[in-house]
C-alpha cells in the first residue's frame, strides 16, 4: 500500500508541468503542460506519454497556461476519458487557448512538411489538432475554490487562489493511504504562483499542515524591486516614451493571457491621464482579443475599480483578428504600438512583426516576460546580431528593451515566504519548474528555513518517488533512463544542438561575407567539408 508521485514534466525545465500520483485506489493527474524552449526538449511533446492515460481517475488543473494544459488533447486522444477539474475561468480560456493550440500545431506543421518536400524529407504529423482540443474541452468540469470535493475515489481535493493568472489556483490534495496506522497524507501542489502587487490579483493563498510541498522554481534564484502601481505604470511610460522618439514602431512580444491584459489596463490609464500621447495599440492576436472577453466577463474576479465598461478598452485600442488585418500592419513604418503573441516569441504573429520590424534601426522590442532559455526571446534578450525567422535571416538592429515589473511569477523572496508560511511540513518538499541556477538556488533557500537538507528534493524528469511510506530522500527508479538526458545543453545552459546549428550557419553566412577573395572563400568551405569526412 503506496502512494507514490512521477515528475512526468517541469523537472529540469521550466515547462511541461506534469505529475502522476499513483495511490492504492487509483492514479490522477496534476496538470498536462507542453514543453516549450529549444528543440530538444520541445521533441517530448511528439512522444508518447510515460504513463497509460486510460488509467487516469481524473485530471486537476492548476491554470491555463499552455504549459500547464497544452497536451490535454493529445492526453484525450490517447485514451483519457474522463474529468478535467478546473476553475470556471480556466475553463473559460481553455475553451479558445486549447482550440488556438490545436490549429497552430496544423498550420506550422504544413509550413514545416512543404520545407520536408523541397527537401525529400519525410512528411510529419502535429502533436494534435483543433479537432483534438475540441474532444478535451468536453471532458472540462468546473470546481469552485476554497470548497473540498471529492476529485477521484480515494482523494478530496480543494482548488486555493495562486494569484498568477485569472482562474489560477494551488491544489491541495487528501490522499487515501490504505495503511490504517496513517490513513491519509495532505499534499499541496503550487501551481504557478503570482507576485505580491500584481495588478489584478491579492496574492496567492494555502492551508497549513502538509505531508508533501510541490514548489515551482521560475525565479528561485532571482529576486526583484518591489514594485506598486503607480512604480509599475511609470517604467511603462519610459519604455513607450523611449520608442516614440527613437520614431519606428514598438513591438511586445505578449502572453495572451494575464500579460496582454495588464499592460492594456496600464496603457489604457496612461493615455487618459495624458502620461502617454494617445497613440494607436494594435492587438495583433485572436486568442488574446478573446481571452479579454473572458477577462471582462469576469472582472469581478480581479482586483481592479469597477468603473467603465472595460478596463482594457479605448477608442485608440485596435483589436486585430484577421490576417489581412494582420498583413496590412506591415505597411506601418513607426508610431504604432503592435502586441502578439507568443511572449518568447516562439510562434504566432509576433514573429511576422519581427520580421518586419527587428532589422530597423528606429524599431524598438519590448520583452515584458520570462524568456525561457533557447527560445528567441531569450536569444533576443542576450544581443544576438541576427536571427532566423520563417527560414531566412533578418539581422537584429531594433532597440531590445526588458521590463520585468510584468512578472507573473514570484520572486525568490516571495517564494520562500509562500514555503515559510506552509511550515511545518512533516515529511519534505519537491522544487520543480525551474532552470538549474533556480532550482538550486530555492532549494538551498528552503533548507535554510529549517527543513532537513535531505527532505528537499530536486527531481528529474520521469524520477518517481514514493510518498507512502516516506523515502523522499531517495527515488525508486533512479536507474531508469528519462526520456532527456539531464546533462543535455538544453538543460544545463537552454542551448540545444539546434541552436548551435542556427548561430553556425548565421556566423557561417557572416564569415563568408567578410572575406574578400572568392578563392579564401573557397579554401574556408573545403576546410569545412574535409571535417565533415
Amino acid at each position: 500500500m503506496t502512494v507514490a508521485i512521477k515528475f512526468c514534466g517541469a523537472a529540469g525545465t521550466v515547462t511541461g508541468a506534469c505529475f502522476l500520483v499513483t495511490y492504492p485506489q487509483g492514479q490522477i493527474l496534476l496538470d498536462c503542460g507542453m514543453f516549450q524552449g529549444p528543440k530538444t526538449v520541445r521533441a517530448l511533446n511528439y512522444g508518447p506519454f510515460p504513463f497509460d492515460p486510460s488509467k487516469l481517475h481524473a485530471v486537476l488543473l492548476t491554470h491555463a497556461h499552455i504549459d500547464h494544459s497544452g497536451l490535454l488533447p493529445k492526453l484525450c486522444r490517447d485514451g483519457f476519458s474522463r474529468r478535467i477539474l478546473a476553475t470556471p475561468e480556466t475553463n473559460a480560456l481553455l475553451e479558445w487557448m486549447l482550440p488556438d493550440s490545436g490549429a497552430i500545431q496544423e498550420s506550422e506543421v504544413q509550413r514545416l512538411n512543404r520545407r520536408n518536400a523541397r527537401r525529400g524529407l519525410a512528411a510529419v504529423e502535429p502533436i494534435y489538432t483543433r479537432d483534438h482540443a475540441e474532444a478535451a474541452l468536453r471532458r472540462l468540469t468546473a470546481v469552485e475554490r476554497d470548497v473540498w470535493i471529492k476529485a477521484a475515489p480515494g482523494v478530496r481535493a480543494r482548488f486555493v487562489d495562486a494569484g498568477h493568472i485569472l482562474g489560477s489556483t494551488s491544489i491541495e490534495l487528501e490522499i487515501a493511504t490504505g495503511d490504517p496506522r496513517r490513513p491519509e497524507l495532505r499534499v499541496l501542489f503550487s501551481g504557478d504562483l503570482g507576485p505580491t502587487g500584481k495588478a489584478f490579483s491579492t496574492g496567492p493563498q494555502a492551508g497549513v499542515n502538509f505531508d508533501y510541498v510541490i514548489v515551482e522554481a521560475t525565479y528561485g534564484n532571482r529576486e526583484r524591486r518591489r514594485v506598486t502601481e503607480a512604480g509599475r505604470r511609470a517604467a511603462l511610460r519610459r519604455e513607450v516614451l523611449a520608442a516614440r522618439k527613437a520614431g519606428g514602431n514598438l513591438i511586445i512580444p505578449a502572453f495572451a493571457v494575464e500579460r496582454t491584459q495588464e499592460l492594456l489596463h496600464d496603457l489604457v490609464a496612461l493615455m487618459a491621464d495624458g502620461s502617454v500621447p494617445k497613440t494607436p495599440v494594435f492587438l495583433d492576436s485572436p486568442l488574446a482579443v478573446r481571452a479579454t472577453k473572458v477577462f471582462e466577463r469576469y472582472r469581478n474576479r480581479l482586483n481592479v475599480p469597477m468603473t467603465g465598461d472595460s478596463p482594457f478598452r479605448a477608442p485608440n485600442i485596435h483589436f486585430v483578428e484577421t490576417v489581412e488585418q494582420s498583413i496590412a500592419l506591415n505597411r506601418l513604418a513607426g508610431g504604432a504600438i503592435i502586441m502578439a503573441g507568443s511572449g518568447m516569441c516562439e510562434a504566432g504573429r509576433i514573429r511576422y512583426h519581427l520580421e518586419n520590424n527587428l532589422w530597423r534601426p528606429e524599431a524598438t522590442v519590448l520583452l515584458v516576460g520570462y524568456q525561457a532559455e533557447g527560445t528567441m526571446g531569450a536569444l533576443l534578450r542576450d544581443g544576438v546580431r541576427s536571427v532566423r525567422i520563417h527560414g531566412q535571416e533578418v539581422a537584429v538592429r531594433a532597440h531590445i528593451r526588458g521590463l520585468d515589473v510584468y512578472s507573473g511569477h514570484a520572486d525568490r523572496r516571495e517564494l520562500l515566504a509562500w514555503v515559510r508560511q506552509r511550515l511545518p511540513i512533516s515529511r519534505g518538499v519537491f522544487v520543480t519548474h525551474g532552470e538549474e541556477a533556480a532550482l538550486t538556488g530555492l532549494r538551498e533557500g528552503i533548507v535554510e528555513l529549517g527543513l532537513p537538507s535531505a527532505h528537499v528534493v530536486v527531481p528529474r524528469l520521469d524520477q518517481t518517488f514514493l510518498l507512502h511510506p516516506p523515502t523522499i530522500s531517495r527515488p525508486v527508479n533512479d536507474a531508469v533512463p528519462g526520456r532527456l538526458d539531464p546533462k543535455a545543453a538544453a538543460l544545463v545552459a537552454g542551448q540545444d544542438w539546434h541552436n548551435d546549428y542556427a548561430r553556425f550557419v548565421l556566423d557561417l553566412q557572416h564569415k563568408l561575407r567578410r572575406t574578400a577573395e572568392d578563392r579564401s572563400r573557397q579554401k574556408l568551405l573545403k576546410k569545412l567539408a574535409k571535417t565533415l569526412g
